[in-house]
């Protein structure tokens, strides 16, 4: 039998696997348990998290449904014309008559028979400058009428012995008599109405056509 040396690696040794992989796996667990060193040398000590107590808020019983506007407390103020009328049972006077504020603002849509034409004039007339909201109306009013009754005359003319014009005639005139009663309908709830197409000859009629005293 061969002298075995004290250093003896030989590969064909038994345990020399196994020797090989503790190795191995010693090398990987000092890996795995190495200490983080600062630049002194010294391990390195993660700071604890600081614990502050926040004052509880106790909200009252009318904040929960208050509304946060997303732009600050800045308030938007209505149009001049809707900014002081906010009540639609206000009754205003014509002549001896008094008529409610919401059905005087309506009147001047009606479209059968040119009733809101005459309406929006007579108010024209009658109501002061003071009250902007109906004469506003009025003269919307007077001015869609005025429009339609235009197109609707160069549609006759145009369509005069034309089953096509006709035909498109009478479809303009059941579209617009819809969209007066509409405006009508909103008028007397008390909402906003702006006809872009009619807005200069609007502001001229309820420039020009001055109240009687």
């Amino acid at each position: 039998m061969a002298n075995t040396k004290k250093f003896d690696t030989n590969p064909l040794d038994p345990t020399f696997p196994e020797k090989a992989r503790e190795k191995e796996e010693k090398k990987e667990k000092r890996k795995r348990t190495a200490p983080l060193f600062t630049e002194n040398g010294q391990t390195r000590q993660f700071a604890e998290p600081t614990v502050t107590e926040e004052q509880t808020r106790r909200f009252q019983d009318g904040e929960f449904g208050a509304y946060d506007p997303a732009f600050g407390n800045v308030s938007q103020e209505p149009s001049s014309i809707y900014k002081a009328e906010q009540d639609e049972n206000r009754s205003l006077k014509i002549g001896n008559i008094s008529l409610p504020e919401n059905i005087l603002t309506a009147l001047p849509y009606i479209p059968f028979a040119y009733l809101g034409l005459v309406a929006g004039i007579i108010e024209l007339f009658l109501i002061p400058r003071s009250e902007p909201k109906v004469r506003y109306h009025a003269a919307q009013g007077v001015a869609a009428h005025v429009a339609i009754w235009i197109v609707t005359a160069i549609l006759g003319m145009v369509g005069f012995g034309s089953d096509i014009a006709s035909t498109a005639s009478w479809i303009f005139s059941l579209v617009t008599t819809i969209m007066l009663l509409v405006f009508a309908f909103k008028a007397w709830q008390g909402k906003p109405i702006h006809i872009q197409s009619v807005e200069s000859l609007t502001d001229w009629l309820e420039e020009k056509i001055k109240p009687q005293k």
